[in-house]
């Protein structure tokens, strides 16, 4: 099987001729580990699309998760000056008086003149002048919605609120790769679009203090996901996630997830299955979520991410496996920090194999780590996720 065709039966919930591996890199882990400069990976299509691509093959993935959208390629000629800071930091000052600040091991940020984050109040928004929010646009999340440094108002409703060159670095990604390996794209769900409008602190008080307002804003943003979904489907692409990182249990309750999560989601996948009956939709969710595994279920996706065990988490394996019962397909719970950035090669091949020794029968399986892989993760402990594998295929034959 090629890569594409392996991770395909796999979201099917069928058994390809091995588990496929595949995992989400942290933003910091292309900056310090290729020969592209970190401001480039960040800001431009094309030297985002070659990190993928070069990590992707470095590490043996059957798959790329194209993270950022694709970036206006203008962008260069909206700075005016670019300083260093301290300990390898660097700074953007943009025309229109916004900043970044960019490190060199993580996400670039950025803040006002004032040097304060971007963010309006609750009072301040009104529901009908949402649609969608990209966490990661150049010019950061901005109220009335407008995409990079131009400062036009993006359309509120329809595929044209989306720029042309959004989906750039999907092409570019397909086309450095090739029709061999499987490339995923990537939303926000509406609850992590409401929290990075808001800020998380007031975002979780807004979901007590005004829910009717909460509930027509996630409303608004679901429908903006929604249509963002039916253009992925449009796409030569193999999969979409939906990243709801924090609907963990450290987050909200499970009556919460009831509440402001489940419905919305669902309509995105609903969206996206009408569009392309055939396309695998997944969900990504950090931390405690053993207690909501079946309400992740319940969202109509096709498969779920990330499964932190303990003590990230509190989702064992087995159980999981247990109650979702290959329904779903699984990406994911081998310990991104604990074992793969802090252990040695022997204890994540270790690791992946007691994964691969549990989950890897009856199929439905991605061999992963649970969220992103750290930036600062030694490659090593990496390349030998593949060792594991052959090694777990040879103990079968």
């Amino acid at each position: 099987m090629t890569s594409r065709e392996r991770l395909a039966v796999a979201m099917a919930r069928g058994i390809p001729d091995r588990v496929p591996l595949m995992c989400q890199l942290a933003l910091g882990h292309y900056f310090l580990n290729t020969d592209l400069d970190a401001i480039e990976i960040w800001h431009d299509t094309e030297a985002f699309a070659r990190a993928l691509v070069t990590l992707q093959r470095r590490y043996g993935f059957d798959g790329i998760l194209v993270n950022l959208p694709g970036r206006d390629p203008r962008w260069r000629d909206h700075i005016r000056t670019m300083e260093s800071g301290p300990r390898g930091s660097r700074t953007i000052r943009w025309m229109d008086g916004s900043m970044t600040v960019a490190p060199p091991d993580d996400n670039p940020h950025v803040y006002t003149e004032a040097g304060e984050p971007r963010r309006v109040s609750m009072d301040a928004v009104d529901p009908q002048d949402l649609f969608y929010i990209e966490p990661h646009d150049l010019s950061g999340v901005t109220y009335p919605y407008s995409w990079g440094f131009g400062g036009e108002v993006a359309q509120v409703d329809g595929p044209e609120f989306f720029p042309p060159w959004h989906f750039d670095t999907l092409r570019r990604v397909r086309a450095l790769a090739g029709p061999e390996v499987s490339v995923h794209a990537e939303l926000f769900s509406p609850f992590s679009q409401l929290m990075e409008l808001l800020g998380y602190s007031e975002g979780l008080v807004a979901l007590l203090l005004d829910q009717e307002k909460a509930l027509a804003i996630l409303q608004r943003l679901a429908q903006g996901a929604a249509c963002l979904g039916e253009l992925y489907a449009r796409e030569d692409v193999d999969a979409v996630l939906v990243s709801s990182a924090f609907t963990g249990g450290g987050f909200i309750s499970r009556k919460h997830y009831e509440i402001f999560e489940l419905p919305f989601v669902r309509l995105v996948v609903e969206a996206i299955r009408s569009a392309r009956h055939d396309l695998p939709v997944y969900l990504h969710t950090c931390g405690a979520i053993g207690d909501r595994l079946d309400l992740m279920e319940a969202t109509g996706v096709d498969g779920i991410d990330t499964l932190d065990p303990p003590p990230l988490g509190d989702v064992e394996l087995a159980r999981a496996l247990e109650i979702l019962d290959k329904r779903v397909f699984i990406k994911g719970n081998l310990d991104p920090v604990h074992t793969v950035l802090e252990g040695r090669p022997d204890d994540v091949r270790e690791a992946a194999l007691e994964r691969l020794a549990l989950a890897a029968p009856g199929g439905a399986y991605v061999l992963s780590t649970a969220c992103s892989v750290p930036p600062r993760t030694p490659p090593e402990n990496l390349l030998v996720l593949r060792e594991a594998l052959e090694e777990f295929m040879e103990s079968r034959t």
